[in-house]
């Protein structure tokens, strides 16, 4: 039976981290857990640590001391990840824009295949659900400039819902990772292409966070528009 791994970066999700947690390890598939968590002042990792004693040896903490940044903390999960021995290795927010059933659907993906199975909003059958038109725009046309620079045959290069399997993280150097916030996960992307791994993309329904706030600022989307040409010339 494959191990699979899901990694949830979480900075003040206390709203919403039991119900994430219960929700994944709940599924009909067997998943385990690695929050990180970059030192949530609403407590976020004590309610983890709280239900650790619930759910022995299936939900992990790795607790950072203060923001770090979204790309570092992935990059620490998938080490963590990799050092455990998981086939499979996931990226997942822990608002539920990303609907915890569909990592069943990206797992059997990569189980048929695929080294890397991305949870798509555009392409064909994906969705979004409750963002503003202005946001939907600014999204999906960042997904174009990009595949215009990178010459990247993804729909949605900006997404955060992935599966990959080890092999992929193992073969990626990680430590040459540069973007941490945004433009990371394009550069993940990008790398994994450039290796010439298998792609897939699964449709998806993306829906905006209900409680907590949004990530997303400015600065993190400059990164993305600026790292991208940075990538074309430098991977």
């Amino acid at each position: 039976m494959s191990k699979n791994l899901v990694i949830i970066p979480t900075y003040n999700e206390i709203e919403n981290i039991e119900k994430m947690v219960r929700m994944v390890l709940s599924l009909p598939r067997e998943f385990h857990i690695l929050i990180v968590d970059d030192e949530s002042p609403d407590g976020t990792g004590l309610e983890v640590k709280k239900l650790q004693k619930e759910f022995i040896n299936r939900l992990n903490i790795e607790e950072r001391k203060g923001k770090m940044g979204l790309g570092s903390a992935y990059i620490d999960g998938f080490n963590w990840g990799l050092k455990n021995n998981f086939d499979y290795i996931f990226e997942m927010d822990c608002d539920f824009s990303h609907n915890p059933n569909d990592l069943i659907k990206l797992l059997e993906v990569c189980e048929n295949g695929a080294d890397l199975a991305i949870g798509s909003r555009y392409c064909k059958g994906g969705k979004i659900h409750n963002w503003p038109l202005g946001r939907i725009l600014m999204s999906y046309f960042a997904s174009v400039y990009v595949r215009l620079i990178l010459w990247l045959p993804i729909k949605d290069t900006t997404a955060g819902f992935k599966c990959y399997r080890n092999h992929v993280l193992k073969t990626i150097e990680l430590n040459e990772i540069k973007f941490k916030g945004y433009a990371f996960q394009i550069e993940m992307k990008y790398r994994a292409y450039k290796k010439r791994f298998k792609i897939v993309e699964v449709p998806i329904i993306f829906t905006d966070r209900i409680f907590g706030e949004s990530k997303m600022n400015t600065k993190i989307f400059k990164e993305a528009i600026l790292g991208v040409i940075k990538m074309r010339f430098s991977i």
